[in-house]
């Protein structure tokens, strides 16, 4: 290692994967790799996401090979095959996923040709061959659906002008992700759209198999995604449109609503009567508190997703100042990086904030420490409460990660989401 990191927020890839899986309704993660990888990587983002772990199999109850010296030595496929007749017989799932830990990428155990053996006596199992040091739970989110892509989902299904795939929500490494996923579900169905949100209403492997029928691939998020979506659009046809952030808010929640009308070619006078009955019902509720509104000067600190949504409504739906704004995972593409800061800084009214991307808990504290302008408000993750509390500044916890708060369906997106938002403000003066 070249560097240290404090608090990184979140884990290796293996953790990612282990977490998108764990959302999925009977799918069954089976590890191959060390002792303590199961539980390590599960705390690393299902536990520092309010809480809320998978309900079907995930932390220790993970079946695993649990890889020792032996293994490392003679290889580990005799004993991955023992792991996943044994997670066979005791746990009922729709589909079991082998996933290599970094021992077993490092010696290149052949995970593939047993999961084959498995699959010709009728049992669905699914290599996944991508050990943990190969990046970050972000990735994970990518290397998942792009083998749901090659070994899942199915060619030839028939296209429903009427529904829609869902993705960029990362499960629990946002910790609104359940509440977010539904937020955008209730909304679309409201346009008579059928949505594929694969993590909610106990979709599963079966919804993920059809899913190639979609008209419309929905990407909210400014920069996940970007080659399972061309993957996608070249093997099942259909086409994508990318959401630059997740909408919190009437403003930024219309606009959504438009773009998904139009990619759609919905009919104007639907989207409008969407658009007008949910705005006024967020400021039927605004203009009732319209008392208690004080001005401040904030900070966030999150993912790109969420940075983006939470500056925006702050700024131009509530005429808050944004001051400083850090990106707190790695974002490698310098042409993500301009669509982020642009999302950011392109307000309606307020001077745009210094944007920063950083990961190291350190600097992060550093640039909040060291910033000039005053900050009465600072929205972030657990890791942030210690600054905030330094300089004694008004705090929202509202990023990952997230330990002081149990999580269920709460989120602060859409249209709902904002009230809630809002609320959770005033709660915290």
């Amino acid at each position: 290692m070249s560097q240290i990191m404090e608090n990184p927020k979140g884990g290796c890839v293996l953790a990612g994967i282990n977490s998108v899986l764990g959302a999925i309704d009977r799918a069954c993660p089976i590890l191959h790799s060390g002792p303590g990888c199961c539980m390590q990587t599960t705390a690393a983002d299902q536990g520092q996401s309010g809480h809320k772990s998978s309900c079907f199999v995930s932390g220790v109850s993970l079946p695993s090979s649990n890889m020792l010296e032996k293994e490392v030595v003679f290889g580990g496929t005799d004993k991955l095959r023992t792991t996943i007749q044994g997670a066979i017989d005791i746990i009922d799932a729709d589909a079991y996923f082998v996933l290599t830990g970094c021992t077993a990428g490092i010696i290149g155990d052949d995970i593939a040709s047993v999961a084959e053996g498995y699959w010709e006596k009728g049992f669905p199992v699914y290599p996944i061959e991508t050990p943990g040091f190969a990046g970050d739970s972000n990735l994970g989110y990518e290397v998942v659906w792009n083998t749901l892509i090659d070994q899942v989902i199915e060619k030839e299904v028939p296209k429903d002008e009427r529904l829609v795939n869902i993705f960029g929500i990362v499960p629990y490494h946002d910790p609104f992700w359940s509440g977010t996923l539904e937020g955008i579900d209730r909304i679309l169905s409201r346009l008579g759209l059928r949505v594929n949100t694969f993590f909610t209403k106990y979709q599963g492997i079966e919804t993920i198999r059809k899913c190639s029928g979609a008209a419309l691939n929905i990407i909210v998020n400014p920069w996940l995604f970007k080659g399972p979506a061309k993957k996608f659009e070249e093997k099942f046809g259909v086409p994508s449109i990318r959401i630059p952030g997740l909408f919190t808010g009437a403003t930024d929640t219309s606009a959504f609503v438009r773009a998904v009308g139009k990619a759609l070619d919905l009919e104007e006078k639907l989207v409008e009567s969407v658009v007008e009955s949910e705005e006024d019902y967020v400021y039927h509720y605004l203009g009732q508190a319209i008392g208690v509104v004080s001005w401040k000067r904030f900070a966030v600190v999150a993912d790109a997703n969420n940075a983006v949504g939470l500056t925006r409504y702050l700024a131009n739906d509530y005429s808050f100042t944004p001051v400083l704004v850090i990106v707190s995972e790695p974002i490698f593409r310098p042409e993500d990086k301009e669509r982020i800061t642009g999302q950011i800084q392109n307000l309606e009214y307020a001077v745009p904030p210094k944007v920063l991307f950083l990961t190291d808990q350190y600097e992060i504290n550093q640039a909040i420490r060291e910033e000039e302008r005053e900050i009465t408000l600072l929205v972030g993750s657990s890791n942030e409460r210690e600054i905030a509390l330094e300089k004694d500044i008004q705090f929202i916890l509202a990023a990952f990660p997230m330990n002081e708060r149990l999580v269920f369906n709460r989120t602060y997106a859409g249209y709902r989401g904002s009230l809630t938002f809002t609320e959770d403000i005033y709660d915290n003066n």
